[in-house]
């Protein structure tokens, strides 16, 4: 639901609308990911300050996709764990969306819901954590031109445009409001790019971990027959600062512990010699398979296409 917008006099007897703020959906609702953030490397999947500036590009047919990530080097430029709080976003669109709700780029929510919405403890420093993500979200810029139709040079913006984490006297939270960018509004409410993921995605602790569910779901989907890139394909994908070798064994030791929800991981070998990653939905391996699942993500809200 949204706040109503507010008629205010401004300097020089102007008038002026205050922000419309999208309060937080109560109840529990289903997680959602932007389609695009999954598949093309926006954040650093390091917990350490990265400056470095991510610099991808891949070929798409007949266009070259394009995407340039800085932010300030006392900053860093935002992490995959930073990403939870557009997530959440994300997800409060969605459900407002399939309910028939009206919807806003401005949100308000007491920081409890956003904790409690991204499966985080509410208590010790996670206040301080959560402003250091909004910090990074609102410096790191993205050039980019995906979505971008008939233009020529790439879009340019900030993941969030503005932010606010007010305390009270005795430094107790009185709730968080961020507006995030138009682009991505736009890509959960015009295009609709969004996916269902399960919310154990949260529980993930390793970044290259975190990074591969969204990569897997993007393109895996509910497919029979699974998906598989090469480890030089997803070292690419992945904007990583790693080396391809140590970032290769990073890659193994997730296959080893198989933590992904929901998919079940496969190393194998190409004609070529190259080592593949095999990843299929569990639900989609036969019964007697060891990593077999029933299906765990729920049936997506009337007024969306099925994910």
């Amino acid at each position: 639901m949204t706040k109503k917008v507010k008629r205010i006099k401004g300097e020089g007897g102007g008038v002026l609308d205050q922000l419309d703020l999208f309060v937080t959906l109560p109840g529990d609702i289903p997680t959602h990911d932007e389609q695009e953030m999954m598949e093309r490397p926006f954040f650093s999947l390091s917990k350490q300050r990265r400056s470095e500036p991510i610099d991808y590009q891949v070929q798409n047919g007949t266009t070259t996709v394009t995407v340039n990530v800085t932010a300030p080097a006392e900053i860093g430029i935002a992490t995959i764990w930073d990403c939870d709080i557009l997530i959440w976003a994300v997800s409060q669109l969605r459900a407002a969306k399939a309910a028939g709700q009206p919807t806003t780029p401005h949100f308000h929510v007491p920081l409890y819901e956003l904790l409690r919405g991204i499966d985080r403890p509410t208590g010790g420093d996670e206040y301080r954590r959560i402003v250091e993500a909004l910090e990074r979200l609102s410096a790191t810029l993205i050039r980019t031109n995906i979505r971008q139709g008939k233009k020529k040079r790439p879009e340019g913006f900030h993941w969030i445009e503005r932010y606010s984490a007010p305390t009270d006297d005795l430094g107790r939270s009185t709730g968080v409001e961020f507006t995030i960018s138009d682009w991505l509004y736009e890509g959960v409410l015009t295009d609709r790019l969004v996916l269902g993921i399960d919310r154990a995605y949260f529980k993930l602790t390793g970044g290259i971990e975190r990074w591969l569910y969204r990569v897997v779901r993007k393109h895996g989907g509910h497919q029979p027959g699974g998906w598989a890139f090469t480890m030089k394909q997803l070292h690419h994908k992945s904007g990583s600062t790693q080396r391809l070798a140590d970032f290769a064994k990073e890659l193994r030791r997730a296959v080893e512990r198989q933590r992904l929800p929901g998919y079940w991981l496969e190393l194998v070998r190409n004609l070529e010699g190259e080592e593949v990653l095999n990843f299929t939905e569990r639900c989609q391996l036969s019964t007697d398979h060891p990593g077999f699942q029933f299906k765990r993500l729920p049936r997506p809200p009337m007024g969306f296409p099925a994910d």
